[in-house]
């Protein structure tokens, strides 16, 4: 990673470790679930890797349990102080898919699994769910005022895999989704004063060589 510039901030976004319900293909949304043993090894392997990084000035993270001790290891690993929680950078709210199997969804919860499945980018998940325009508003809203208030500056900052997906969504040149994102995945963006977005690196996992690199499920 180059060392930051003083026009643009680089920030490194990193999905947290694995939990159980990631192995079961449980739908977490903006449940709390911990990180499982697989899960702290992989947030220790990339708190080790990011301290032998240049300077990262701070470290912020979705306030949820799973993605705040992931950045917690790694602020301790590079001798920060607390991660900044913020609120906006949750998952998906999916309403009254929260704690049902993926697998079992279209089952259990259908209008909620059909709206999930849409491509209707306005199409809210019954039960208090948000759309994908309102989920995509808030993590990049998100991103960029973190990037403003950082300008020159490189911080981490640690959220969810259907999160990351909207920021490569933003950062990407045609505004397509990033994909399968792997637990504790490096994916590096710079953003620009007047809020350009650029994708320097996306779903480096080689911290995790010799560590179960974690399960799929992204929500």
């Amino acid at each position: 990673m180059a060392d930051p510039k003083s026009d643009y901030t680089e920030i490194i976004v990193i999905r947290h470790g694995e939990t159980e319900w990631n192995a079961d293909g449980r739908i977490q949304g903006q449940l709390d679930v911990d990180l499982n043993d697989v899960g702290m090894q992989q947030a220790a392997a990339v708190a080790a890797r990011l301290s032998k990084e240049p300077k990262i000035s701070a470290v912020y993270s979705s306030d949820l349990k799973r993605a705040f001790v992931t950045a917690e290891i790694i602020a301790q690993c590079c001798g920060l102080l607390v991660p900044v929680k913020d609120p906006d950078l949750r998952g998906r709210h999916m309403g009254d898919l929260h704690g049902i199997v993926f697998n079992e969804a279209a089952k259990l919860k259908p209008e909620a699994h059909k709206a999930f499945v849409s491509l209707k980018r306005d199409e809210e998940i019954p039960g208090g769910g948000e759309s994908l325009n309102q989920f995509y508003d808030r993590c990049t809203s998100a991103l960029q005022r973190i990037a403003k208030k950082h300008r020159g500056e490189r911080v981490v900052l640690v959220t969810h895999g259907a999160t990351v997906e909207q920021l490569h969504r933003r950062g990407s040149s045609n505004g397509t989704s990033s994909g399968t994102v792997l637990n504790t995945s490096v994916n590096v963006f710079h953003l620009s004063e007047e809020d350009e977005w650029n994708i320097i690196s996306w779903g480096d996992v080689s911290h995790l060589d010799g560590v179960d690199n974690g399960q799929q499920f992204k929500a």
